[in-house]
């Protein structure tokens, strides 16, 4: 997967995660809930942006667990707002198993990124 490919996926994951907030009940657990979804979810595109453009090579591989530790948050909201049945699994399952692609990606990307290299 190229780079462009990735950041448009991660860009689109963070529009999904918009439209998955919007369809949330309007009530203040929805709301609170919502928010920290949405952070989570728009933050993984940003920060892959981010560490597209790292200053060093430590830099990119921190701007990558970010992503990672994004990504695991934004799943962790998504299971909660399933659990206290605020949407239905099915509207967020084909969401969730995009997060996991990324996070399989991020984490093969941080592995690659940490082996020691060729001179």
């Amino acid at each position: 997967m190229t780079t462009q490919e990735l950041k448009d996926r991660t860009f689109k994951f963070g529009i999904r995660v918009v439209r998955a907030v919007e369809a949330l009940p309007k009530n203040d657990t929805s709301r609170v809930l919502g928010r920290q979804l949405l952070r989570a979810g728009t933050s993984v595109g940003a920060n892959h942006r981010a560490a597209a453009r790292a200053r060093s090579h430590a830099d990119f591989i921190a701007k990558l667990g970010i992503v990672e530790e994004e990504r695991d948050e934004a799943s962790y909201w998504m299971e909660v707002i399933v659990a206290l049945k605020l949407l239905k699994k099915t509207r967020l399952e084909s969401l969730r198993r995009e997060a996991d692609e990324l996070l399989a990606i991020v984490v093969s990307s941080i592995k690659t990124a940490r082996r020691p290299r060729r001179r």
